[in-house]
C-alpha cells in the first residue's frame, strides 16, 4: 500500500498533509527516509517526526456529532478541528462536510465505503436544514429555490422547502445534493444574508434533542435503516 494511503488510512492526518511529510522528509520506515515511491508492508516500523506510528485496533464506529459554529469539518491537525473537539478513540472521519459558520448533525465513522455512498451527490439522499434569514421570507423566493436556480454554473435539483410554523425569517429546506456552501449562496441570490444555519437530518438520521457540542452513537435501528438505504 503506498505508505501516504497508509498514514491517513489510519487516522494520523489526511492523505494531502501525509504527502506533505513524505515531500518534506519527515517520515522515516525503519530508519530510512521515505519517499512518494515508499510502500507500507505489515511489520514495517514508522515514525513521522520522530514519534513512532502507533495504529490502534478498529472497532466500527458511527456517531452523530451536534457540530457548534466555528468547528472545522476536517481530519488536518489545525485549530478547532471536529476530530479534536470530539476527542473519539477511535478514528474516525466526517461524512461529508459542514461549513465553519454552520451548526447541526454531522456524521463521522471510521467505515470509508459508508462514507462514499452517503456523500455521492448521484444517490440523492436527503439533507434538511433550518435557515434564518436577515429578512422575511418571502413566497415568490421559496418558490423559485424549490425548483432550482443558478448558481456556481449550475442549475441546483429540485428541493423540498417550507416556511416554519409562526415564523417570518426562518425556513426549511430539504436537499439532495452538496454544492459549496450551497444554501448560503441560493439565499444571496435574493439578497437574504443567513444568520444561522442548522443541519437537522442526515437520511433516516435526526439531531433530535442532543445538545450543541455532544455526540452519540448511532442505534442499532438507526444503523439498520441506514444499510437498507444505501444497498
Amino acid at each position: 500500500m503506498k505508505l501516504d494511503k497508509y498514514i491517513a488510512d489510519t487516522g494520523y492526518t489526511s492523505r494531502r498533509k501525509a504527502s506533505q511529510l513524505l515531500e518534506e522528509k519527515k517520515v522515516l520506515v525503519n530508519g530510512k527516509v521515505a519517499t512518494f515511491k515508499t510502500e507500507f508492508r505489515d511489520g514495517d516500523s514508522i515514525l513521522i517526526e520522530g514519534k513512532e506510528l502507533i495504529v490502534k485496533p478498529v472497532v466500527p464506529t458511527y456517531i452523530i456529532y451536534n457540530k457548534p459554529k466555528g468547528i472545522e469539518c476536517t481530519s488536518e491537525k489545525i485549530a478547532d478541528n471536529i476530530i479534536d473537539a470530539i476527542g473519539h478513540e477511535q478514528n474516525i472521519y466526517p461524512v461529508g462536510r459542514l461549513d465553519k459558520d454552520s451548526e447541526g448533525l454531522i456524521l463521522l465513522t471510521n467505515h470509508r465505503e459508508i462514507m462514499d455512498k452517503i456523500t455521492n451527490s448521484e444517490n440523492n439522499h436527503e439533507k434538511e436544514y433550518i435557515v434564518t434569514l436577515n429578512l422575511p421570507v418571502r413566497k415568490q423566493f421559496l418558490k423559485e429555490i424549490s425548483e432550482g436556480i443558478e448558481i456556481l454554473g449550475e442549475k441546483t435539483k429540485p428541493c423540498i422547502v417550507s416556511l416554519e410554523p409562526n415564523a417570518k425569517r426562518i425556513f426549511r429546506i430539504t436537499l439532495t445534493q452538496g454544492l459549496n456552501r450551497q444554501i448560503r449562496r441560493m439565499c444571496n441570490a435574493y439578497d437574504y444574508q443567513v444568520i444561522k444555519l442548522q443541519r437537522v437530518r442526515v437520511m433516516n438520521i435526526k439531531l433530535g434533542k442532543l445538545k450543541l457540542g455532544e455526540w452519540r452513537d448511532l442505534t442499532q435501528e438507526e444503523l439498520k435503516e441506514l444499510f437498507a438505504s444505501l444497498n
